[in-house]
C-alpha cells in the first residue's frame, strides 16, 4: 500500500502550490495523511491550522485518519536526538545567526554549508549547556562515516540520485527554542506513520541528502520521494505565504469551487495566471 502525507506548516493561510501538493499526493497515495508541522513556536498558530483543515474540506480532500500534530510528538523526536547524541553524532552549537554571518567572511570554514563548524569539536562543556541557549547540530564527516557513506534516494519515476558528502553540512538538528528541526522530526514522524511515498515541492530536495542519512543512523524506512514541480505565478515568481499570494480561503470567497479545482489540479491544469515551473 502506497502511504503519502500532506504536512504543512500553520504559520498562514494554505495558497494554491499546497493545493496542488496536497491534491497529488491524495491522487497517488492509497493512504492519504495529514501532518501539521507546528514545531516553530514564533510562527505557528492555532487559527492557521483550522484554516488548513477548512481549506481541504473545500477541496473535498479527506485524510485518512486523525492529523499527526508535531507538537505532541517532542519526546520522540527528544529520543531520537538522545539516541544520535550517545553515538556522538551531534554537537551542542552555542553560535548566534551573526557570529556565523562574521565568521564565514573569514578565508576559512565550509561556507558552502552555510555554517562554518565553530563549536564542532568544543570539549563538552555540561555548565555551559546548562546556562547558555544552544541548538545541536549534526556532526556531517562522522555521521558520513558511520552510516558508511551518503546514502542516495529514489524518485518516484525510477531515477536515483546518488547524494555527495557535500551536500550534507552540520545541519541543525534541535533549535534554541525548538524541540527539533524539520530534518529530524520529518523522518522520525515519516517512519511512525508508515510514509512509502514522499510527495513535497522540488524546493525541498535539497533536503533530502540530510534526511536519507538520518533515516540510516537512525535504522529507519527509507521512503521513494516525488519532488513535484512548484505552482507560480505566470511570470515565474514563487508562490509564498510571506508575498500574500493568492489564499485558498480567497478563492473560496470569490466564488471558485473547491471540488472541481482539486479534480482540475490533479490534471496538472491551472487557473489563469499561474504555471507549473517546470513548464
Amino acid at each position: 500500500m502506497t502511504t503519502t502525507r500532506f504536512a504543512p506548516s500553520p504559520t498562514g493561510r494554505l495558497h494554491l502550490g499546497h493545493a496542488y501538493s496536497a491534491v497529488l499526493g491524495r491522487r497517488l497515495g492509497e493512504r492519504w495523511l495529514l501532518r501539521i508541522e507546528d514545531l516553530d513556536p514564533g510562527r505557528a498558530r492555532p487559527e492557521h491550522v483550522e484554516g488548513i483543515m477548512e481549506d481541504l474540506d473545500w477541496l473535498g480532500l479527506e485524510p485518512d485518519g486523525e492529523p499527526l500534530v508535531q507538537s505532541s510528538r517532542t519526546q520522540l523526536y527528544a529520543a531520537a536526538l538522545d539516541r544520535l547524541r550517545a553515538a556522538g553524532l551531534v554537537y551542542p552549537c552555542f553560535c548566534t545567526r551573526a557570529d556565523i554571518a562574521a565568521s564565514l567572511t573569514a578565508p576559512h570554514g565550509d561556507a558552502g554549508s552555510g555554517y562554518p563548524g565553530s563549536c564542532r569539536g568544543l570539549p563538552d562543556d555540561p555548565e555551559r549547556r546548562a546556562a547558555v541557549p544552544h541548538s545541536w547540530r549534526l556532526d556531517a564527516a562522522r555521521a558520513i562515516t558511520v552510516a558508511g557513506g551518503t546514502p542516495g534516494w529514489t524518485e518516484q519515476d525510477g531515477r536515483t540520485f546518488p547524494a555527495d558528502p557535500s551536500q550534507i553540512g552540520d545541519a541543525i538538528l534541535a533549535r534554541k527554542d525548538a524541540p527539533s528541526s524539520y530534518h529530524l522530526a520529518c523522518v522520525v514522524d515519516d517512519a511512525a506513520s508508515g510514509v512509502t511515498l514522499v510527495v513535497r515541492g522540488e524546493d525541498l530536495r535539497p533536503s533530502t541528502p540530510v534526511q536519507r542519512l538520518l533515516q540510516q543512523l537512525l535504522g529507519l524506512p527509507e521512503p521513494t520521494y516525488l519532488h513535484h514541480p512548484l505552482v507560480t505565478h505566470e511570470d515565474g515568481r514563487r508562490l509564498a505565504k510571506r508575498d500574500q499570494a493568492p489564499t485558498l480561503a480567497a478563492m473560496r470567497e470569490a466564488g471558485v469551487d473547491g471540488p472541481v479545482l482539486a479534480r482540475q489540479l490533479a490534471t496538472g491544469l491551472l487557473p489563469t495566471g499561474f504555471r507549473l515551473s517546470s513548464d
